[in-house]
C-alpha cells in the first residue's frame, strides 16, 4: 500500500529534481527514497523499478519543456518564431539538464504514445519549420538539423564544454542566425 502522502506526482517532482541536480544517470530509486526520508519499497506503489522513474522524468520534463517552447512561438512566424523556439530550447536545457536529458531517450513506444509534452514537441519542431515553406522530405531533414544543432550547443554548454573565452551568448546568437539562413535557403538543395 502507498505511504500517505506521497503520491506518484511528488515522486516524478522529486526525481527530476534530483535529475538536475545530480544527474540524470544518478537517479536511482534509493536515491529518491532518501529524498523522501523512507524505505525504497515504499515508492514501489508509486513506480516500478528506475527505468520508469526515469519514464515519468522524460514525460514531465517533456510537458514543461512544450510549455516553455509553445509560449515561446506563440504568435510568431519565420526568424522570430526560430529565435523564440531555440531560446526556450536552450533555456529549458541549460535550466533543468537532468530534465532534457530525459526527454532525449528513446522511450517505450506505449510511454511515447502517451506523452503528451514528447507529442507537443514534435508538432512545434515541425510548425516552427513550417514556416519557411518547407514540404517533406526537407522538412523532417530541417527539423533533424535544427534539433542536431540547438542539442549540441546546448549539451556542451551545460557541460562547460566551451573552453573559449568568447560569450555564449554572442556565439549563440551567431548560431541562430546560421540556422535562419540555412533554412531560408533549404529547398535549394537536391536530393539526387
Amino acid at each position: 500500500m502507498p505511504r500517505q502522502g506521497l503520491t506518484a506526482e511528488r515522486v516524478a517532482a522529486a526525481a527530476a529534481e534530483l535529475a538536475d541536480t545530480l544527474g540524470l544517470d544518478r537517479v536511482t530509486v534509493a536515491a529518491v527514497a532518501r529524498r523522501f526520508g523512507v524505505a525504497d519499497a515504499s515508492l514501489y506503489g508509486h513506480v516500478r523499478s528506475r527505468e520508469a522513474l526515469v519514464h515519468l522524468i522524460a514525460v514531465r520534463g517533456a510537458a514543461a519543456f512544450a510549455d516553455r517552447v509553445g509560449l515561446a512561438v506563440a504568435g510568431r512566424s519565420g526568424r522570430a518564431a526560430l529565435a523564440g523556439f531555440a531560446d526556450a530550447y536552450r533555456a529549458f536545457a541549460v535550466a533543468h539538464p537532468g530534465q532534457y536529458a530525459a526527454t532525449q531517450l528513446q522511450l517505450p513506444p506505449a510511454v511515447g504514445r502517451e506523452s503528451a509534452g514528447h507529442l507537443r514537441l514534435i508538432e512545434l519542431s515541425y510548425a516552427t519549420l513550417r514556416g519557411y515553406g518547407l514540404d517533406e522530405p526537407g522538412l523532417t531533414d530541417a527539423v533533424r538539423f535544427v534539433r542536431s544543432t540547438l542539442h549540441g550547443f546546448a549539451t556542451l554548454e551545460t557541460s562547460d564544454g566551451f573552453g573559449h573565452p568568447r560569450d555564449l551568448d554572442a556565439s549563440w546568437r551567431g548560431v541562430v542566425a546560421g540556422v535562419h539562413t540555412a533554412l531560408e535557403r533549404w529547398g535549394s538543395h537536391d536530393d539526387r
